[in-house]
């Protein structure tokens, strides 16, 4: 089959709902500072509503925000993922078109509602996420567009989505299915608690299954259980083709076997966190669907990411594929 995508993501299908608090807000609504938290639908309702009215709403989810970025910098890109059957699954989808990303995912019938993520972002540019995962989560095998993942030359799974049994089947199942059509796969590990709570099934997965690993320093010391970052580097370069770390100021570290490469991180005013993550994904992968050297795959990360950090939300608000050309990337 020939490749229609350069990637397609598998991951939740999350309405992001951000807005800028001071930290007298988060103490008021016992709103744990920096920290992702799951909460109940009813929690999610009065968060929504205690949310200063400037509040700004968009389609996101880890994953999703990737995808963004990567439309962002001309790459062709499909997203995978659970809405329920409501208006916000509906938004969800139509705001995924208007970006130019084909959505490919069932609607869940008569069961939980689309999820959302209330983000509160305090004057230091740290998120405090509140999620309610709702429908997002499950997504199961059958949901899997084999078509899609098949017509991708990268298929990129979100961490954040590997809790429910469900859902590991499903990423299983979707990697075997790149695979077998000759296709690459990336994991990003999204959080420390995923992988506290999934540390050996994100291990098999990566030696089994996945060519490129995401991660920042915190999760990729909490992958392989130690406090020394060239002993955690060394593991990763054993288990997965390449790596991808970020170390915030210290800039970012891509690891292939026994090369090893440092970028230095792009100049930016911390505004808001959210996403940042999320976007240097999005740069590195378009860069090596794109014939980018990893180096260069990483600056490209790097810048991608120092744009998203500069403003509220999570997806980029300037054109990526231009800051990058007036950077000097040839991309």
């Amino acid at each position: 089959m020939p490749v229609k995508y350069d990637v397609v993501a598998l991951g939740n299908a999350i309405m992001d709902v951000i807005a800028h608090v001071d930290d007298a807000f988060l103490v008021k609504h016992d709103i744990p500072k920096a920290r992702t938290n799951l909460i109940t639908p009813e929690r999610c309702d009065y968060l929504y509503n205690a949310l200063p009215a400037s509040r700004v709403e968009t389609s996101g989810g880890s994953a999703g925000n990737t995808i963004a970025g990567l439309r962002s910098l001309g790459a062709k890109a499909a997203f995978m993922g659970k809405v329920g059957d409501d208006k916000i699954g509906s938004d969800y989808v139509a705001d995924m078109g208007r970006i130019g990303a084909d959505f490919f995912g069932k609607p869940l019938v008569g069961g939980a509602s689309t999820a959302r993520s209330m983000i509160a972002v305090t004057p230091d540019g740290e998120r405090s996420m509140n999620t309610y995962l709702g429908a997002s989560t499950e997504f199961a095998a059958d949901d899997v567009d084999a078509d899609a993942v098949k017509a991708a030359g990268w298929l990129y799974l979100e961490g954040y989505l590997f809790d429910k049994p469900a859902a590991k089947t499903a990423f299983v199942h979707a990697s075997e299915v790149a695979k077998a059509a000759g296709r690459k796969v990336a994991i990003t590990m999204s959080d420390v608690f995923c992988v506290d709570r999934h540390r050996d099934s994100f291990v098999h997965l990566i030696r089994s299954h996945c060519d490129l690993v995401f991660a920042n320093e915190a999760e990729l010391l909490a992958i392989y259980e130690t406090d020394d970052f060239d002993t955690a580097v060394a593991q990763i370069a054993k288990d997965s083709q390449i790596a991808a770390i970020t170390r915030s100021s210290k800039g970012s570290v891509i690891v292939s076997g026994a090369d090893t490469w440092t970028a230095p991180v792009a100049p930016a005013r911390v505004v808001d966190a959210t996403g940042a993550g999320d976007q240097y994904a999005a740069g590195v992968l378009y860069g090596i669907t794109h014939g980018l050297q990893l180096a260069e795959s990483a600056v490209l990360g790097n810048l991608c990411a120092g744009e998203v950090i500069s403003h509220i939300g999570p997806r980029p608000s300037a054109n990526l594929r231009e800051l990058a050309v007036k950077a000097g990337l040839k991309i």
